[in-house]
């Protein structure tokens, strides 16, 4: 007979099962700090292996977002884990931050231990491009909550820094080049405008392929995951390369950009130096948006971006070819006069 918890829709023998496949993504994750194993009430991590003479912790924690209604449509779930993870290590990196440890949050509608696997693959995969250990999480069950195929994911990192090394607005200066690093695509912003274009106003499905993405399909171009930025930033970060970092997440450019600067600066951006990923040219004909808005929103092919003191801007563009990371010289921070943001383009 089966127990009275199971019959109320939560299956506690599938939980058990989850927790021992978990395990062994969360093994390869193990850096330098990591105490005990997955399984106990609390994940510990030991500070005092890592040398900082006066470490600052420095946390992010977010979500997917509306991408995980197509990761759900799609029956993809091996990568949105990734997303998850860029979401949060991203954050911290932009202040200056090394990446520690990861813990994640997924609320299911009917535990499905296959399905929780190939999601807790994608973190498992984010924490090591990351290196970040994976020391813990919480999976829960939520019948009447979530529909059976339905779930929510979110995440919380920690990483730590000299508390004089970190990257705060005083850092910027007039002058400062700006580098920015190309995205993946859309990454993990935006996607209740992306679903709206696509699938709402238009009758476009994720099998639905275009011209102008190579032929490629929405799932394909859409469900891309993001990109993390650690293993080619962090090492600019330690050697002080750089003054200030913005990850170019939801509100774009126009809202992200300001937030690494103090009140007497802004930046002016020179549309046309890097190359925008064609799914945004297709989103801005097909929504009929302006490009404005796009900028806004979207993070147009740019997901991090770096202000840099012009004496070490040959140091930086050195250290991203060695590191064989893209770049692009894509503007300067400018003392402020009246506007935030400055699109050197007369359409904008």
């Amino acid at each position: 007979m089966e127990n009275a918890y199971k019959q109320a829709g939560v299956d506690v023998e599938a939980g058990y099962e989850v927790v021992s496949r978990i395990k062994e993504y969360a093994k390869r994750t193990e850096r330098l700090g990591v105490m005990g194993a997955i399984g106990g009430f609390g994940g510990c991590f030991d500070l005092s292996q890592i040398h900082v003479k006066n470490p600052v912790l420095v946390s992010g924690t977010d979500g997917v977002g509306t991408k995980l209604l197509l990761a759900i449509e799609a029956d993809k779930h091996d990568t949105i884990g990734v997303d998850c993870v860029a979401m949060c290590v991203n954050d911290i990196l932009a202040q200056g931050a090394t990446p520690l440890y990861f813990l994640d949050y997924l609320a299911i509608g009917k535990n499905n231990p296959q399905k929780i696997e190939e999601i807790i693959v994608g973190i498992s995969d984010g924490c090591v491009q990351s290196n970040m250990a994976l020391i813990g999480g919480e999976t829960a069950e939520m019948p009447g909550m979530y529909p059976d195929e339905e779930y929510d994911l979110a995440g919380f990192s920690v990483g730590v820094a000299e508390k004089e090394s970190l990257l705060t607005p005083e850092k910027v200066q007039d002058g400062d080049v700006l580098i920015g690093l190309p995205s993946t695509g859309i990454h993990s912003n935006g996607f209740s405008l992306v679903r709206k274009i696509f699938f709402k106003d238009n009758e476009y499905t994720l099998d639905t392929r275009f011209d102008e993405l190579d032929n490629k399909t929405l799932k394909e171009v859409l469900l891309e995951p993001t990109k993390i930025y650690v293993k080619s930033v962090l090492p600019l970060v330690e050697k002080q390369l750089v003054n200030g970092i913005t990850h170019v997440t939801g509100g774009g450019f126009v809202e992200n950009l300001p937030r690494m600067l103090t009140k007497d600066l802004c930046v002016e951006i020179n549309i046309g130096s890097w190359d925008i990923p064609p799914v945004f040219s297709l989103m801005e004909k097909i929504g009929k948006l302006k490009p404005s808005e796009m900028y806004e929103i979207f993070n147009m092919g740019i997901g991090m971006i770096l202000a840099v003191s012009p004496r070490k801007i040959e140091q930086v563009k050195k250290q991203l070819a060695q590191e064989k990371e893209h770049f692009f010289e894509i503007g300067k921070v400018v003392l402020k006069e009246e506007k935030a943001l400055i699109f050197n383009e007369d359409n904008l």
